[in-house]
């Protein structure tokens, strides 16, 4: 994927420095967008930055439940690169467990990344956008948004209002030409996947898909450049699962 489907337009991707992140950021370069890089593993966040170019990528230590942090970010990567026209909420965590033995700490930690996270950057870059004509708002959640499964929750509640933010934003924030829809992958082979069982949480995960593999940062990519292009100018609160077809069913097993 390379070409100029991005020309012109400045993003943020938080949860950049690694995994799909990394692959959006990459994507977006690619396709002619300037990015900052938002993430809290600054020497990852750091190193691709680098390998990048400073004229198209920087670095910014992030953390998404810290408004004021947002407030830092969105003004430097506008005096920077010019006005914020697109926000890839990316940033998120995972942590499994059962209603009985889940530890509060880990829903507190779900709730400010993957919840209020999204909520603040929506917040952040509504007035840049709103100043300058517009932009897209694409913010994470996953299958567990679009549907439920044992040991997840807590994290299901978080994707699950992320949809649900994602569409009261459409509505919101469509007049002003900003649109905001959701991305809703399955198991995509990341360091935040590959965490909680390696090779044989991929080699199961691949079995309950019916394409009959997990998927990859390049798989999601691409989604992300055409939400984020103006080749989407009629997509607003959509939600939009890039699973391999676990969602095509009524249950996550089949």
């Amino acid at each position: 994927m390379s070409g100029r489907r991005l020309a012109g337009k400045v993003a943020i991707v938080t949860g950049g420095a690694m995994g799909q992140g990394a692959g959006i950021v990459r994507a977006y370069v690619a396709e002619g967008a300037k990015v900052a890089i938002a993430d809290v593993a600054k020497d990852e966040g750091q190193a691709l930055a680098d390998e990048l170019g400073a004229d198209v990528a920087t670095f910014h230590p992030h953390d998404v439940s810290d408004e004021a942090s947002w407030v830092a970010l969105v003004a430097e990567t506008n005096e920077r690169y010019g006005p914020v026209s697109i926000l890839a909420n990316n940033a998120g965590v995972l942590r499994f467990g059962q209603i009985e033995r889940q530890d509060i700490d880990d829903l507190e930690l779900l709730f400010r990344v993957n919840q209020l996270g999204p909520f603040l950057g929506m917040k952040a870059v509504a007035r840049t956008m709103r100043k300058n004509g517009g932009g897209s708002i694409i913010n994470a959640s996953s299958t567990e948004g679009l549907g439920g499964m044992a040991g997840t929750v807590a994290y299901g509640a978080t994707k699950f209002a992320v949809r649900g933010m994602t569409k009261g934003a459409a509505h919101e924030l469509g007049p002003h030409n900003i649109r905001v829809n959701s991305v809703h992958p399955g198991m995509i082979d990341t360091p935040m996947t590959r965490v909680h069982g390696g090779d044989a949480a991929m080699e199961y995960g691949a079995a309950k898909v019916p394409l009959r593999r997990v998927g990859h940062p390049e798989d999601v990519a691409p989604l992300y450049v055409f939400l984020g292009s103006d080749e989407s100018s009629y997509i607003n609160g959509a939600e939009i699962a890039i699973d391999g077809g676990v969602t095509a069913t009524h249950a996550f097993g089949g």
